[in-house]
């Protein structure tokens, strides 16, 4: 069986690259279409992998101002030619699942969000985010690009959505239904840390809708210890927010990452993700998760035995938080074995056995 994957851009290495990664390692000889592509900040595996970029690729300052081509990268999507496949794989988040295929060509679409500054959060972007041109811009540019988006979803023969909260919203702007399937957690780079931890701790890029500035806020306001490890265009504002009890220490690696989790009494989570990754690699750790009670952490965080969810994404309700995760007895144990669940053997059998079914038993 021909098999093709498709990817919305591959310029970083992020969650949902990790995610290309794993289904790219189910079909070894699939080839990878995708709108950009920097080689050097792929992984070695991805690296190895025939990528195909589309016709954006050759634009000035296409690897770094992607997004700034998206009008143009849905019509590039629907210029690659897959007629020569029975499966076509998408991981999108934008415009990946637009290509166009034959009608005996099964097209499955792994779907991170219906594209975010479309849909859910376009006011915020286009009020809080857009300046000048770009600001004038957005309305017309993505009422184009909702009606485009939502054409492309009726090419595809089946979604697959990675959380309930992204199985909600393509419910509601597609009008299609979808299957759940959790992302894959490489849960086994993890082992239960011992002792009782003696910081907070706030781990990924540091951009603005992740709501960092309410971690900050909140350890601020307790005095008590936090260590944001990331980096990104919010990490001016926040060390200028920043009290004395709290340290940046930038990006850090593998091993890091793992020395910082377990080390700390919790990860903070205030902002609304699709799923997120790092809750549950927290909680591999045995470390208690306390978020903000929106989007994945529903999927992934049980209140009261693995986290602490609160419901106004507020300083207030964070630090209230913290408060009340501080008087609970925590199971270390407990708390890995929820994180279990994600593990990618799981993923592989439950999107095989969604992605091949048609197919037969094919292996």
């Amino acid at each position: 069986m021909r098999v093709a994957l498709v990817h919305d851009w591959l310029v970083t290495m992020g969650g949902a690259e990790r995610v290309l990664e794993e289904i790219a390692a189910m079909f070894p000889d699939a080839p990878i279409y995708t709108g950009v592509v920097d080689r050097a900040r792929l992984s070695p595996f991805l690296q190895g992998r025939t990528i195909i970029p589309s016709l954006v690729q050759g634009m000035p300052f296409s690897q770094k101002w992607y997004n700034r081509y998206l009008p143009l990268l849905a019509y590039a999507m629907e210029q690659f030619d897959l007629s020569a496949f029975d499966l076509v794989i998408s991981s999108s988040a934008a415009v990946a699942k637009g290509v166009v295929t034959r009608a005996e060509t099964r097209h499955v679409s792994y779907v991170h969000t219906p594209m975010r500054y479309a849909w859910d959060l376009y006011h915020d972007y286009r009020l809080r985010e857009a300046r000048g041109l770009s600001q004038r811009l957005m309305g017309p540019v993505f009422h184009y690009m909702r009606l485009w988006d939502r054409l492309s979803a009726d090419r595809v023969d089946a979604l697959i959505a990675n959380s309930t909260v992204v199985q909600r919203r393509i419910e509601k702007h597609y009008r299609r239904s979808a299957e759940v399937i959790f992302p894959p957690v490489a849960v086994e780079r993890f082992h239960v840390a011992e002792g009782p931890g003696e910081y907070y701790l706030v781990l990924s890029r540091l951009v603005s809708y992740k709501r960092f500035d309410l971690a900050v806020e909140a350890c601020n306001r307790l005095g008590v210890p936090l260590v944001v490890a990331g980096d990104g265009p919010e990490r001016k504002v926040l060390e200028q927010m920043a009290g004395p009890t709290v340290t940046f220490v930038g990006r850090v690696g593998d091993q890091d990452v793992n020395r910082l989790m377990g080390g700390a009494k919790a990860l903070l989570f205030p902002g609304e993700e699709d799923f997120g990754i790092t809750p549950v690699e927290m909680q591999a750790v045995g470390r208690p998760v306390i978020a903000f009670g929106r989007g994945g952490v529903l999927d992934s965080v049980v209140h009261g035995e693995t986290g602490w969810l609160f419901s106004e994404q507020s300083a207030d309700s964070l630090v209230q938080a913290i408060q009340d995760a501080d008087q609970v007895s925590w199971d270390p144990v407990r708390i890995r074995t929820h994180a279990e669940q994600f593990r990618p053997e799981v993923f592989r059998e439950r999107f095989r056995s969604a992605v091949l079914a048609p197919f037969g038993d094919i292996r």
